[in-house]
Formats: C-alpha cells, structure tokens, sequence
C-alpha cells in the first residue's frame, strides 16, 4: 500500500492562502483529505499555515502540484510518498 502525503508550508497566509485555494480547487479531484493548520484565533490569526494533503494523483500529477505551489512566493511544498512492504 503506498500513500502520498504533500506538506504545504505557508509563510505569509494573509497575502497567498487565496492563491493556494485557487491552485487547489483546480486540482481538487486528486485530493482525498485535506487538514490546514494554523496557530490563533479570531484577531490573533497567525500569519503562517501548515496544510497537510493525502493525493491520490499519479506520481506525475502529484509532483507538479507541489511544484506549482512552491512557485508561489511565501510557499514551500514537500512530497512524500509511505509505502508499506
């Protein structure tokens, strides 16, 4: 059994969480769960954010959307495929 996890590290949430939404809704079918993260509430939102994604995509697709969201600025993404023997 094999599981590809991608970690997107958002280090100013404020100015890019909408165009990671955008880049995320555009491949959403891939996408099986989605947890985002991130540390305040109300006035005291924190500036950065952690979404952890479960995909579902081939090895192709799931690499070019973490490249595409480490394009954006502020933005780092992690690809990491588990695999059970």
């Amino acid at each position: 059994m094999k599981k590809s996890i991608l970690l997107i590290l958002i280090g100013k949430r404020k100015e890019e969480a909408v165009k990671v939404q955008q880049i995320l809704t555009g491949w959403g079918c891939m996408i099986k769960t989605r947890l985002g993260i991130h540390d305040g509430v109300l006035d005291n939102c924190s500036d950065s954010g952690l979404v952890i994604l479960e995909l579902v995509g081939t090895d192709e697709q799931n690499q070019e959307l973490a490249r595409k969201l480490s394009l954006l600025p502020g933005v780092s993404s992690k690809l990491i495929d588990l695999e059970v023997p």
